[in-house]
């Protein structure tokens, strides 16, 4: 598995809009549709990497730990599907249900909307305030697949708490580490 960062994504940048379809009902939705009222966290990820795969269960309790705060969150996949088929919607649909999102799984089928993110990995986190500007991009934690460390969210979940309860943003933001996007 080779490893990548993500790029820098400065604080304060406003989130570039997107209405792209979602795997697990087949359904349009856009950002502004689907962003919370007092935040929003876009996740770039995939079915098959193993950075993904270790934080799904993550995933999904921070989103069930924030939703009555106003935070929604959003799950991206830009992967090519040819030499990728796992990644394809129809499996899309059926990790979601395994996993139990209880967020929108989309499909970036042109891979627009992760250019315009500068996404560069899976995972990769994007934390927004409620006018769409940034207030975090980096890792969910310190854990890796096989280094032993625990699975917490701490930096996404401190990044959330702080705006959540109207704190500075987080200053020390590591990039998100992961597999890099399969571009066409």
């Amino acid at each position: 598995m080779a490893r990548a960062e993500s790029n820098e994504f400065l604080t304060g940048k406003k989130a570039p809009d997107f209405r792209l379809i979602n795997a697990i009902d087949n359904k349009m939705v856009s950002l502004t549709e689907a962003k919370g009222d007092k935040g929003t966290v876009i996740m770039f990820i995939c079915n098959h990497c193993p950075f993904v795969i270790h934080v799904n269960s993550e995933l999904v309790k921070m989103a069930n730990d924030y939703k009555e705060k106003g935070i929604k969150f959003i799950a991206i996949s830009s992967n090519e599907i040819e030499n990728y088929p796992q990644d394809a919607p129809e499996f899309m649909k059926q990790v979601a249900e395994e996993e139990k999102y209880t967020f929108p799984y989309l499909f970036d089928e042109t891979q627009e909307v992760a250019k315009a993110y500068d996404a560069a990995c899976t995972p990769d986190f994007y934390v927004f305030n409620a006018d769409l500007k940034a207030v975090y991009h980096g890792q969910l934690d310190n854990s890796r697949p096989g280094n032993g460390k625990p699975l917490t969210g701490q930096d996404i979940r401190t990044s959330l708490d702080n705006l959540v309860h109207n704190k500075a943003v987080v200053e020390n933001q590591k990039p998100s580490v992961g597999c890099g996007i399969k571009w066409k």
